[in-house]
């Protein structure tokens, strides 16, 4: 039994030195790892600053593609809150109306030096008529309840604008304000957004 004890003792003793000399090994192999690493981020700090500045770059790219999605985003639907508007009323009646006032009020106003050009009667008429052309295709616009009234108006003054106004702006002004006029008589009233088969309305993706 003694024999034995004393055979036990010194293995034991092995063991536990051999066990601290593999935890010195195990420590002296950690530091020189951490020597390493700090020696090459020493030897090397533009990896460091080159991996901020591209950690900055993506954030930076990222910012101006979510901005530029919130513009993208925000212009679509201004126009299509403008499309729901011009389906409100007799926009392009309107417009062209406009534009054939605007022509018949600068036809009169032809001075080429000494000369003016005009043809029909003169007179107050030539300023009134585009000027009341001009209004009446405005409140069809913006006041499309009473388009029929406002359009059968500048209808006939669009045509008297043939003797009134310098030949109705050589035949062009009296033209536009005639077909714009005719458009806005017949217009149809507020035309409602169209719906596809899923029941999703048009033009909202």
């Amino acid at each position: 039994m003694k024999d034995s004890a004393a055979n036990g003792q010194p293995t034991e003793e092995r063991e536990a030195t051999e066990q601290e000399a593999t935890v010195q090994k195990s420590s002296l192999l950690a530091l020189s790892r951490r020597s390493r690493r700090a020696s090459e981020q020493h030897d090397h700090p533009e990896s460091d600053v080159e991996t901020a500045e591209f950690a900055a770059a993506t954030s930076e790219a990222g910012v101006a593609d979510r901005s530029e999605e919130a513009e993208m985003s925000e212009g679509a639907e201004d126009r299509r809150g403008f499309k729901h508007w011009r389906r409100q009323r007799p926009f392009i009646g309107g417009v062209l109306a406009v534009i054939g006032g605007i022509e018949l009020f600068f036809s009169g106003q032809l001075d080429l030096g000494n000369m003016q050009i005009q043809f029909g009667i003169e007179g107050l008429q030539a300023t009134v008529l585009p000027i009341v052309i001009v209004v009446l295709a405005l409140l069809s616009i913006f006041r499309p309840t009473h388009h029929v009234f406002y359009g059968i108006i500048a209808l006939v003054l669009a045509v008297y604008s043939l003797i009134g106004v310098n030949l109705g702006g050589f035949i062009i002004g009296m033209l536009l304000s005639t077909i714009g006029s005719i458009l806005i008589v017949a217009w149809m009233g507020p035309r409602e957004p169209k719906k596809k088969s899923d029941g999703t309305e048009e033009g909202s993706g």
